[in-house]
């Protein structure tokens, strides 16, 4: 029973199999017939018919089809190609705007310390030669052109005493103060003898004089201020004796002398003690220097003097010479009378005394007071000297459009007469790398003496890597002047301590933590900026600018585009710039300054090409404004 059942069910199986067969062999010739019936019917064109290729079909009652084809559309073949699609898009070729030169008549163009707009200011107390910037509106959108002819300058230490004429092209000061040796002018270029108006055997015999004063080898005097600077002779000549002099002085007194100072290769910016503070922390400088400066200082209830005391360091000195010192040898020379000079002598001493420094010399041309190490006896003596007052609240390092008071900064507090106010500092060079006392002391919020430790271990890494890609900064004597925009703790400028440059430190007044202090307490010089204004200098200032996170710092505060403007305008042509930054932002920055004729490229962090800070090396390329003889656009190599 078991095995009919078996045969019969494989019949059963077999007899599906074969019925399976039977309706695909069906199916399959319906589809071939249909497909014959269809193709009977003409092709498909491959192209739309022209209206000379038309095909008309007609349906009569009895569903019979009448077609009418043109030979072309008889012989035409299937398509299967896809025809309802997009066109590719168009290639994209992204624009870069270039940013024109702005006219010849801007060669020295300095915005904050124009000499039209500082004519509608006050005239009392020079403060119309005070900072006044340009609104918004008159910002220029274009770019400072260099002189016809200009030159790359000498290098450091020829260029101590020598320039191109055609990079400064002004010979007033050769004429004005041609018996004082302050620069003279020869062919094609001007000479700097060393001279000055109160030291005519010259600015190194001047500064062996004061030696002889006060001890300038033992690297206890390290930064220096000099007011009323000149062409910064007396800058110049510490520079070999490893004092690192901030000079100042105002935009045209005599005409283009920060100039010449810059071109030099001597560190100065344009300033003037007028109404506001002098753009410098408190107890910033070991030494404070006035040659002649015209300064009134005795006048204004000793204002000056007590801005002077304010960015002394305690034990610091303030040399002065020229009126009214040894008014008793040269009064008919300065064309003024006995009476007058001792007064003016009197009123200084006696603002000098109210400070509580000390007269430690007067020899000859020169004298020398000393701020005391402490307050301890200057408090105790108010008894005495009712004015000045000590500063009850305002910040002693805040110095960016901060009026001047009539009160007297006051020292950190010590516990005894010995200490030094503030904390001891390191001689120079070991006070390069000792922790600052700011930073000790704890007084910078999160700063720590082994966060200080680590930066500058980081930025000496930093170097090293930026030299293997700038060649030029690696090349010794090739660049002079450095700019820091966003100097943080000063450790670019600390790596940088043995190569024959110096280095501008900025902090920004954006800043989260205020810096600069302890920057001058290692020994280095800088300013605060907002780099929404412009710098208090001339074009073409810098040999070398570096920029760390400052366009991220000031995204939504002013235009990129006018910070980068600045850059160009104090940047020499042929100079170099290193920019660090998010990749975006720099982006952007290469974007910008494709137009403005600087060649660059961004490379990745020295860590990680995975770090989203990159790095972008750029070059200024060389141009100039036109031959005035000629009508032609800038010229460029």
């Amino acid at each position: 029973m078991a095995i009919v059942s078996r045969s019969y069910l494989s019949f059963q199986a077999k007899k599906a199999n074969l019925g399976k067969i039977f309706i695909t062999v069906i199916l399959c010739t319906l589809f071939y017939l249909i497909g014959l019936y269809q193709d009977s019917r003409g092709s498909v064109p491959k192209t739309p018919p022209s209206s000379s290729d038309t095909t008309l079909v007609i349906c009569d009652q009895n569903n019979h089809y009448h077609q009418n084809h043109t030979a072309a559309v008889a012989a035409a073949t299937l398509d299967f190609a896809a025809h309802h699609h997009l066109p590719d898009p168009a290639t994209v070729v992204e624009s870069v705007r270039r940013i024109p030169p702005c006219d010849a008549k801007y060669t020295e163009y300095t915005p904050c310390e124009d000499v039209d707009r500082s004519l509608k200011f006050d005239r009392d107390r020079l403060i119309y030669r005070e900072r006044h910037c340009p609104e918004k509106a008159e910002v220029l959108k274009c770019r400072v052109p260099a002189p016809h002819g200009y030159r790359v300058p000498f290098r450091w230490p020829e260029s101590r005493g020598l320039a191109w004429y055609a990079n400064v092209p002004h010979k007033e000061l050769t004429v004005e103060k041609k018996n004082q040796n302050w620069v003279r002018f020869q062919g094609d270029r001007f000479v700097f003898p060393g001279g000055g108006t109160m030291f005519p055997r010259g600015a190194d015999a001047y500064i062996d004089d004061i030696g002889k004063l006060i001890n300038l080898k033992d690297g206890s005097i390290r930064t220096a201020i000099d007011t009323g600077c000149g062409v910064a002779s007396w800058g110049a000549y510490l520079l070999s004796r490893n004092i690192l002099a901030m000079s100042f002085a105002p935009r045209d007194t005599h005409e283009a002398q920060v100039q010449f100072a810059l071109e030099r290769g001597v560190p100065a910016l344009i300033g003037v003690i007028a109404s506001i503070r002098l753009p410098y922390p408190s107890r910033a400088f070991d030494m404070a220097h006035c040659s002649r400066c015209l300064i009134p200082w005795g006048q204004y209830d000793g204002q000056y003097l007590i801005e002077v005391d304010r960015v002394l360091r305690p034990g610091g000195y303030w040399i002065l010479s020229g009126p009214p010192i040894n008014w008793e040898s040269h009064w008919k020379g300065w064309q003024r009378t006995r009476e007058d000079l001792k007064a003016e002598q009197t009123s200084i001493e006696n603002v000098a005394k109210s400070l509580c420094w000390k007269k430690l010399v007067q020899k000859g041309d020169i004298a020398i007071w000393q701020k005391p190490t402490n307050h301890i006896h200057c408090k105790a003596n108010r008894k005495v000297f009712k004015q000045p007052r000590f500063c009850q609240s305002q910040n002693p390092d805040k110095a960016w459009y901060t009026k001047l008071e009539t009160c007297l900064t006051p020292l950190p507090e010590v516990s005894n007469l010995r200490e030094i106010a503030g904390g001891q500092l390191a001689k120079w060079p070991e006070r390069l790398n000792a922790v600052p006392p700011r930073i000790s002391s704890g007084s910078l919020d999160g700063i720590t003496a082994e966060t200080f430790s680590e930066n500058t271990m980081l930025w000496k890494k930093r170097v090293e890597h930026y030299k293997t890609i700038d060649y030029q900064l690696a090349e010794t004597g090739r660049y002079r002047n450095l700019l820091d925009m966003n100097a943080n703790l000063g450790g670019f400028a600390a790596a940088l301590v043995d190569d024959p440059v110096w280095v501008m430190n900025i902090v920004p007044t954006e800043a989260k933590i205020n810096t600069l202090g302890a920057i001058y307490e290692r020994g280095l010089i800088g300013t605060y900026q907002n780099w929404c204004e412009a710098m208090s200098t001339y074009p073409r200032t810098y040999d070398f600018i570096h920029a760390d996170s400052i366009f991220s710092l000031y995204k939504g505060r002013c235009d990129m585009e006018d910070i980068l403007l600045e850059m160009d305008r104090i940047l020499r042509p042929e100079g170099s710039v290193i920019i660090r930054d998010d990749v975006d932002v720099l982006l952007e920055v290469k974007r910008i300054t494709d137009g403005m004729q600087w060649e660059g490229r961004i490379a990745d962090h020295e860590r990680s090409p995975h770090e989203r800070e990159k790095i972008l090396f750029a070059v200024k390329q060389y141009w100039t404004a036109p031959d005035s003889n000629q009508e032609e656009g800038p010229k460029s190599d």
